[in-house]
């Protein structure tokens, strides 16, 4: 037999195992999915285990469908991935580059768990590579998915995207629920990008409530900025914050608008703004038999915000007006159409329920104190039938105050209360008036 012929024959023997080869893989699904999933995950430095039945098409567009997925760093306790469901559709285009056309039709994740501890030590043993944007032609889908965090997650996640193609606009649909106890957060929001990218311009609209069991705040929510997106960090440099919302506790409503402004950092669990603009006013509803006056102050400020377990507030701004509902002041401070200045320090409960250092004044007259939210906000429900001074711990000194015909000059007022004491004192407010002075005296006239 002749060398060529020995070459011909060995060739064909070749071309007829790799067929045989090809046979035996494409008509067994669990093993072709193992050397897919196999040849990933050695490509990413990861270990993708298989625990169910497993489906693919070579026909028309090329399918791949995979259960009890398990994703993880070799040797790592804690997955970084899990899903009992992944379907991954990609065209021919896409299969004979070789991963070098990034082109995929569709995604769909049904309970996916994201462990971001895990993710995060895995992406730091990565090497810096070009960020590069997959087309998906008929989008992702997303369903009751969860992320973990150390002493966060959400859970419900559901996501869709109609469709993903780099440096085009994109929007998706996300709903879920954050839980950071006791304080959870439902939310469905309606979020567009300028591109899909780690950095893009980012609008997002839609409703969330902040539940707290004992009280509630139901919103409608706009967001806009420039997005980062790190891997250990959320940046929004400026944010632009619009909030329409209402307090509820019982049977007590208080609605508000409330206005944000500034870099938004969201990390460790806590989202910060700072420095921060805010406007407060009252939220407007449609006209009622029985109106109540207001408690919200109209009021702009500067400062700082941050709440995640807790809430740090460090605030200075101007009140415009005394609010009709607050309980009214004795003239002449009363008939003052002054703004008052105010500074404000708070860092405890997110429901306010610590204590909040006070300083505030107006013309003449100062106040420089401590209080507890809702307590004064049951006792001024309260004063309109006669209640008793505020509970408060503070000085109050005016120059002039009139009171059942008498004309009192040089005051001040101690107040002391049993509910708020030096031991619960936050840092003193910035921005605002200087204490009052402690040494005046009061006299009748």
């Amino acid at each position: 037999m002749t060398r060529r012929r020995l070459i011909l024959l060995a060739g064909l023997a070749l071309v007829m195992a790799g067929f045989a080869a090809l046979l035996y893989w494409t008509s067994r699904p669990p093993q072709f999915a193992s050397l897919v999933t196999g040849t990933l995950g050695r490509s990413l430095g990861l270990e993708i285990t298989i625990g169910g039945a497993s489906e693919y098409r070579l026909r028309d567009t090329p399918l791949l469908v995979v259960r009890d997925v398990v994703v993880r760093e070799p040797g790592a306790a804690t997955p970084l991935l899990r899903a009992d469901r992944i379907h991954v559709s990609v065209p021919w285009s896409t299969v004979r580059s070789r991963g070098q056309t990034l082109a995929i039709r569709r995604i769909e994740l049904d309970n996916p768990r994201l462990d971001v501890p895990a993710l995060q030590h895995w992406l730091a043993t990565r090497p810096p590579s070009e960020e590069r944007i997959p087309t998906l032609t008929d989008g992702l889908q997303v369903n009751n998915g969860t992320i973990t965090n150390i002493g966060w997650f959400i859970d419900g996640i559901d996501a869709s995207l109609p469709s993903v193609h780099p440096g085009r606009p994109t929007q998706a649909r996300l709903r879920g629920r954050y839980v950071d106890a006791p304080l959870t957060i439902p939310f469905d929001l309606d979020v567009a990008l300028s591109r899909p990218a780690r950095q893009a311009d980012l609008r997002a609209r839609g409703d969330l409530t902040l539940d707290h069991g004992d009280w509630s705040m139901p919103s409608s929510i706009t967001v806009s900025g420039p997005l980062d997106l790190g891997r250990d960090a959320i940046r929004l440099t400026p944010a632009r914050i619009g909030i329409a919302t209402q307090y509820v506790s019982g049977e007590h409503r208080i609605p508000f608008v409330l206005g944000l402004h500034g870099p938004l950092l969201f990390d460790e669990a806590t989202w910060t703004l700072a420095p921060a603009s805010a406007v407060l006013r009252e939220r407007t509803g449609p006209p009622s038999s029985k109106p109540m006056p207001s408690i919200v102050p109209d009021m702009h400020a500067h400062g700082r915000l941050a709440i995640g377990k807790g809430l740090s507030l460090q605030l200075g701004g101007m009140i415009a007006q005394w609010p009709a509902g607050w309980p009214a002041l004795p003239p002449p401070i009363g008939q003052s159409t002054s703004p008052l200045p105010f500074g404000l320090a708070y860092d405890g409960a997110v429901d306010l329920s610590d204590t909040t250092a006070l300083a505030l004044r107006r013309d003449a007259t100062r106040f420089n104190g401590r209080l507890r939210v809702p307590v004064v906000l049951e006792w001024s429900r309260a004063a309109a039938a006669g209640g008793p001074l505020p509970p408060l711990t503070g000085t109050l000194s005016t120059p002039r105050v009139d009171i059942a015909g008498a004309q009192l000059e040089g005051v001040e007022v101690q107040f002391e209360d049993d509910d708020v004491d030096a031991r619960d004192t936050p840092p003193a407010a910035h921005n605002g008036p200087p204490p009052a002075r402690t040494t005046a005296s009061g006299a009748n006239r």
